[in-house]
């Protein structure tokens, strides 16, 4: 019977620590992924922030070119043609 007992009782001892290193790794889990989504969300702002600022230097750079900046001149003069265009297209309408 003592043979019997020393089993179920190194048994039981296996199980809790089995139970054990479970909850650990649960509560491991969860840290993961509170970290994860934390990171997701700064992930998230820096893209905004990045289009944010592409969307000045896009700004900056046409301003630039129309300050006699011999960069991008082509691109604005395109950007400034399309612009007129729609106009004249916006009072063609208006004046239908």
């Amino acid at each position: 019977m003592s043979k019997i007992e020393e089993t179920v009782n190194a048994l039981e001892n296996k199980i809790n620590q089995v139970l054990h290193k479970q909850r650990l790794l649960k509560e491991a889990n969860i840290k993961l992924q509170k970290e994860l989504q934390s990171s997701q969300q700064i992930l998230h702002s820096q893209k905004a922030e990045i289009v944010k600022w592409e969307e000045k230097y896009e700004a900056l750079k046409m301003a630039n070119s129309m300050l006699g900046s011999d960069e991008n001149k082509r691109e604005t003069k395109l950007k400034i043609n399309a612009l007129i265009r729609e106009i004249d297209h916006c009072i063609a309408q208006l004046s239908e």
